[in-house]
């Protein structure tokens, strides 16, 4: 055991992400801190504001906050090491820091794949039997829904990482990427990655299709539902009540589906990083702007819980 930590302490991996643009470090850099700042405080945001507002207290929000949640780890997973390798010379990161970024990043990358399907179910459940909706969707089942959901996509990280810990890889590893996620470092190993890439496709189907064909599932009931609705605005707020989800979805579904779904050998590395951007960096983003934008009681608590606060300080000063 110590002389296997004592070869991975001399492990490292360099980050070649962005080294063919010398010259636009210093705008990468600015980007990616801006983009993490929008994800961080949006999603800090989305999460102060469902948890103040009382009339907010359902299960989609509550769904929701959890999505804020997961959306701050994969960020800080993978944009502070951005960061840092685009303001120093050596681009590199540990064997131990790769690991955790994977394993973080990965967990935090099961857990939302469940956790849109669950969102998916609510959105079933309110529009096809709204009268039985808070039965069904009671706390309880809540809180039992989001539970699996966290403990099965830590699980399947723990067990990508752990088949991944034994491997054996240089000690000096050149990855053509940004961050550490499972395709990429697998690409790198010197030992035979059979088990990891059965594992992989057996996680692509038990989690990710699975996820996926009970979301589709799902929208296919809603949309059969409300082509049924004879007036035409209940017809808009229906579609208005899954047009943010379903919206999301799209986004982080497309991204997940070609970074992991595709063959273990392919080797399309320039569309890889950018695929990745997508549901990595750009969803975290755009995941807060989507449902709050489009979303008129999202908007209203926003308003109550900083407006009015504002307003009434000054108020007091006055």
């Amino acid at each position: 055991m110590s002389s296997k930590l004592n070869q991975t302490s001399h492990i490292e991996f360099l980050l070649l992400g962005f080294s063919q643009y010398p010259n636009l470090q210093p705008l990468f850099f600015i980007i990616f801190l801006l983009i993490y700042i929008m994800a961080f405080v949006g999603n800090i945001l989305i999460s102060v504001v469902i948890s103040s507002d009382s009339r907010l207290h359902t299960p989609m929000y509550f769904f929701l906050i959890n999505l804020s949640i997961l959306d701050i780890c994969c960020t800080t997973a993978a944009i502070p090491k951005i960061l840092q390798i685009l303001v120093i010379d050596k681009k590199s990161i540990s064997y131990s820091g790769c690991v955790s970024q994977l394993y973080l990043f990965s967990a935090a990358l099961s857990i939302e794949l469940i956790l849109l399907t669950v969102m998916a179910y609510d959105r079933y459940v309110a529009i096809c039997y709204p009268l039985r909706y808070k039965t069904i969707m009671s706390r309880t089942t809540c809180i039992c829904l989001v539970g699996a959901a966290w403990i099965l996509g830590t699980v399947n990280s723990m067990i990508h990482t752990f088949l991944i810990l034994k491997l054996s890889f240089k000690e000096e590893n050149i990855m053509d990427h940004f961050f550490c996620e499972i395709p990429p470092v697998l690409k790198l190993a010197s030992s035979d990655t059979y088990v990891n890439d059965v594992v992989i496709v057996a996680s692509d189907v038990v989690l990710g299709m699975i996820c996926f064909i009970l979301t589709v599932i799902s929208y296919t009931y809603i949309i059969f539902t409300i082509m049924k609705i004879r007036s035409s605005e209940k017809k808009k707020k229906a579609f208005s009540t899954c047009a943010s989800h379903l919206t999301v979805v799209t986004i982080f579904y497309g991204g997940v589906i070609y970074t992991y779904v595709q063959p273990a050998f392919s080797n399309r590395l320039e569309a890889d990083k950018v695929v990745s951007a997508l549901y990595a960096i750009a969803s975290p983003v755009l995941n807060p702007v989507i449902y709050s934008l489009r979303n008129k009681e999202v908007l209203n608590a926003i308003n109550k819980t900083f407006f009015k606060k504002t307003v009434f300080l000054k108020q007091r000063t006055v």
